[in-house]
């Protein structure tokens, strides 16, 4: 019963954390898409939107347990898609860099928490 109430509260916080990201990208979306055209993201005007709004759907997907299994796999898709573009440490310098592989590694944990999600929703049948 405790495992069971532990990934219920994990899954919605870290589904809740993703939705709130697509939904502040979507907010923002002149920004976002300004942004990915600056660092030479092709069809920033079709991808943001679109990525933006699978990481709001997969978030509230995975928060709800209405389908968490697809959540946790657009969350992951989304973040395996944006990180080497977004978060190129490999071409900065300094202080730059540093932030930049900050993010990289960060979301790379992230996609190792999606990860770990997926194994555990598909060990309890929650697909």
């Amino acid at each position: 019963m405790i495992n069971r109430l532990l990934l219920v509260v994990a899954r919605v916080a870290f589904g809740a954390k993703f939705a709130r990201d697509g939904y502040d990208n979507l907010s923002n979306i002149d920004d976002m898409v300004g942004y990915a055209d600056s660092v030479g993201v092709p069809f920033p005007n079709v991808l943001v939107p679109a990525a933006s709004a699978m990481l709001l759907v997969g978030g509230v997907l995975l928060a709800v347990g209405l389908a968490p299994l697809l959540g946790v796999a657009g969350i992951a898709a989304f973040l395996l898609g944006v990180t080497p573009q977004m978060h190129d440490f490999w071409n900065m310098e300094g202080d730059q860099r540093d932030d930049e592989f900050d993010a990289f590694v960060r979301n790379a944990s992230f996609v190792g928490a999606a990860a770990a999600f997926a194994v555990a929703i598909r060990e309890r049948g929650e697909n």
